[in-house]
């Protein structure tokens, strides 16, 4: 966390580039103060994101449109995909990439990833309880419900209950039961 004195640093240095493309590299965060024409610098931005992928939210929405800047972003720190453009919410190497690090993201997804089995797979291993989001198709997908199962049985009521009966679906819930 940055310290006070930093911040107002940041503050009067807020026009001078080869400022920021030193501080990004320590402090990427405090690209939050830079001028517009600095957090547009997809450079600048690169290295930023490269250190703390929450430096997202402060790039221009040009580069939150930028595939090079949300997978760098996303490999750093998954939950970041929320600052993406649509475009890239609709991604499915961005989206998939965000998932493996944070299955949360499915929530950001766009509707047709949430109804792709590879993004749904790749966030509910993650994070199971994240299959209230996707697509209602999906629920009822068996190597969905095992993926989400193994991660948590939290997910169990996003589950369909007709799937729930299913004699692979029952092992996982009763262990015990199929020994």
């Amino acid at each position: 966390m940055p310290e006070a004195r930093e911040v107002i640093e940041a503050r009067e240095h807020t026009n001078d580039k080869k400022y920021y493309e030193e501080l990004v590299k320590t402090m990427p965060l405090l690209i939050e103060w830079a001028n517009d024409e600095i957090r547009d610098d997809k450079t600048i931005l690169l290295e930023a994101v490269k250190v703390d992928g929450g430096a997202l939210e402060f790039a221009s929405d040009r580069l939150k449109d930028d595939k090079d800047i949300l997978l760098e972003a996303v490999n750093q720190a998954g939950w970041t995909a929320c600052y993406a453009s649509d475009r890239l919410k609709a991604d499915k190497d961005v989206m998939i990439t965000a998932a493996k690090n944070d299955g949360q993201v499915l929530y950001f997804a766009s509707q047709e990833l949430r109804d792709d089995k590879d993004m749904v797979i790749a966030a509910v291993s993650q994070k199971s309880i994240i299959l209230k989001y996707a697509s209602l198709r999906l629920r009822k997908d068996k190597d969905v419900a095992i993926a989400a199962l193994k991660q948590s049985k939290k997910c169990l009521e996003y589950i369909d209950e007709e799937l729930q009966k299913d004699e692979d679906i029952q092992k996982i819930l009763n262990p015990e039961e199929a020994k």
